[in-house]
């Protein structure tokens, strides 16, 4: 027993010796046995590159794509500085109800504008929200909590300028979806639901 604890003292030497105490400083370069990808090979944000033949390590978007949260046509995320309807969901110190004149729908359009929106919510509600919206999706069913029934928010009584606030920034066991949902994406689901709404009302009247 006596060999053994020597020997732990030792290794214990070893180990602080080799290692140093943890918040010890060195001015040498650290050993380490898991780099955690702390070297790489990339440029940063506002410094000078020598890779580049212009010096500049901010790059444009290469030609034909577009950034993640912007639109086709260059429009892109207002970052919390638009106080318009189309940004807020608010009119008038109040929510607003109805689609953004901004979005610039019409009959022709309106069809399209819904089926996007259709397209948005199963990628992003159905999987709690359910198909119809009835709050039976497989992840509250699988995860055995509550989810709304989005039946339940009529527009009359929860306007549109509310559920878009509820899209952008949560509520409840909701995550916020503004960083993951373009503007004009949230305003598509919002149609969507309203569309869900009344094909369910007209389902119950007959």
């Amino acid at each position: 027993m006596r060999y053994f604890f020597l020997a732990f003292t030792l290794i214990v030497v070893l180990v602080i010796s080799f290692f140093g105490f943890r918040g010890d400083k060195f001015s040498s370069t650290p050993l380490r046995m898991f780099p955690d990808m702390d070297d790489q090979d990339k440029v940063k944000t506002q410094t000078t590159s020598s890779f580049f033949a212009d010096g500049l390590s901010a790059r444009k978007p290469v030609a034909g794509t577009v950034p993640r949260g912007f639109e086709p046509d260059g429009s892109g995320p207002s970052f919390g500085n638009s106080t318009s309807y189309l940004d807020t969901g608010a009119l008038d110190g109040t929510y607003g109800n109805g689609m953004p004149k901004a979005l610039e729908l019409n009959d022709e359009n309106i069809a399209a504008f819904i089926r996007h929106g259709k397209e948005r919510y199963n990628i992003s509600c159905m999987p709690c929200h359910g198909e119809s919206g009835n709050g039976k999706g497989t992840v509250a069913v699988v995860g055995n909590f509550s989810v709304a029934d989005l039946g339940n928010f009529p527009q009359s009584e929860y306007p549109d300028g509310q559920m878009f606030e509820t899209i952008s920034k949560g509520k409840g066991m909701m995550s916020g979806y503004s960083y993951n949902i373009p503007v004009k994406d949230r305003w598509a689901i919002i149609a969507y639901v309203r569309a869900l709404q009344t094909a369910d009302k007209t389902a119950d009247d007959q």
